[in-house]
């Protein structure tokens, strides 16, 4: 059991006085039984006029602020505190019926994860298909574990982590051809994989602990993270970070699950005013544990 507090600020800044839209925030970690919620708060600058929460169709909480006052500076810092269990994945309490590659779902929640087993990005020649499917033992039986473990571990090994300001993500192809990335990249290519492989598949954004911040070697510390869960009879959403070849939640926090990236945007917003009025902005993580 390990106690983590998260420091979370985003600041913009504007070349003049803008006024602000409706701003939504995904912050506040899912409560469960490997990760329970102590504290939270959210400030602001200027501070908020009014805030709502709501839960999304994914069940995340989400934040709705309402700024009321014009500034040239828009920040939030958000503060959370909780009881986190490390759950090692691949301790797998599978369902003997699908330790084996190929298995099926149970027929009951098939309509449930038939969104999360769908693909959702272009492949018009099978290049993510291809790249899937040589996970797969020929000739012999392909543990489910050892397929997805080592679909993991080679993104981790074959790809280049590279931090990237510009919003959105990559599609699974680019990432592929690319063989590089952002932690969301490398998500929804494992995703996609996934779901060539007929599994349910979905998108995860939080904080990821690093232990030392200086030469550390896990990536995606010092901003939001994003790693994928594949859902495994018996062991429900397992969870696999390909960024760092994490299989399990060790040092992850979750904050919010969706089908697909775009619906899980930690900060989004907007202002009234010009393009050229926006200036830059800087966003700043910090994870400690007691």
């Amino acid at each position: 059991m390990t106690i983590f507090s998260v420091r979370h600020i985003t600041s913009y800044r504007y070349v003049r006085e803008v006024d602000f839209g409706e701003h939504r925030l995904m912050f506040r970690p899912r409560d469960s039984f490997d990760q329970r919620l102590i504290d939270v708060s959210l400030t602001t600058y200027p501070e908020e006029s009014h805030v709502r929460w709501i839960h999304d169709v994914f069940g995340n909480c989400v934040a709705l602020v309402d700024i009321s006052k014009p500034s040239s500076e828009l920040r939030f810092e958000t503060w959370i505190t909780l009881d986190h269990t490390p759950q090692v994945a691949l301790d797998l309490k599978v369902d003997d019926q699908a330790l084996i590659y190929p298995f099926s779902y149970d027929k009951d929640e098939i309509a449930d994860l038939t969104p999360a087993m769908q693909r959702h990005y272009p492949d018009p020649n099978d290049e993510v298909g291809r790249w899937a499917r040589q996970f797969l033992r020929r000739g012999r039986p392909t543990e489910t574990g050892h397929l997805l473990m080592t679909m993991c571990y080679a993104i981790r090994e074959s790809f280049v982590y590279q931090r990237r300001m510009e919003h959105g993500t990559q599609t699974p192809l680019q990432t592929l051809q690319l063989r590089s990335g952002t932690c969301r990249d490398f998500a929804l290519l494992m995703m996609e994989a996934a779901r060539v492989l007929g599994l349910a598949a979905r998108f995860v954004t939080g904080y990821v602990y690093v232990p030392d911040r200086d030469g550390s070697t896990v990536l995606g510390g010092g901003s939001t993270h994003a790693w994928c869960q594949i859902y495994l009879p018996g062991a429900g959403w397992a969870e696999f970070d390909p960024t760092n070849g994490i299989v399990g939640n060790r040092d992850l926090i979750r904050v919010a699950v969706a089908r697909d990236p775009r619906q899980a945007v930690p900060l989004s917003g907007s202002y009234d005013g010009d393009g050229a009025d926006f200036d830059s902005m800087t966003v700043q993580v910090n994870v400690t544990t007691r």
